[in-house]
């Protein structure tokens, strides 16, 4: 029996392996059938990237504001408030004890 099964072994192995590759070729992380995945996953990356795009430019403006040779009163006041805690004595200050709400998704800046 054995010397029967000899010859079509390898043409069992081989079309087991033809199906295999066919199978992941469908299916596997990088198959025909996971595009939409793939398309959810690079809009929500683009997405992301458009955040800290508009981020950066933020954060790019108010540091040309901050230089010696364009200060912006108005902003360099901003920052010291916020950054030491005080406030002007003709202010008038609000506060606010409202629950921080947390999401997971926003992106922390220091």
């Amino acid at each position: 029996m054995p010397e029967q099964m000899k010859p079509y072994l390898p043409s069992a192995f081989l079309l087991f392996l033809i199906l295999y590759l066919g199978v992941q070729a469908l299916t596997g992380q990088r198959g025909l059938l996971s595009g939409g995945e793939r398309d959810a996953l690079l809009a929500k990356r683009e997405a992301q990237l458009a955040h800290l795009t508009e981020q950066r430019r933020d954060l790019e403006v108010r540091v040309r504001y901050l230089r010696t040779e364009s200060l912006s009163k108005d902003l360099l006041e901003e920052r010291a408030r916020a950054v030491l805690g005080f406030a002007d004595p003709r202010d008038y200050v609000v506060r606010l004890s409202a629950p921080v709400a947390h999401n997971p998704d926003a992106i922390q800046t220091s």
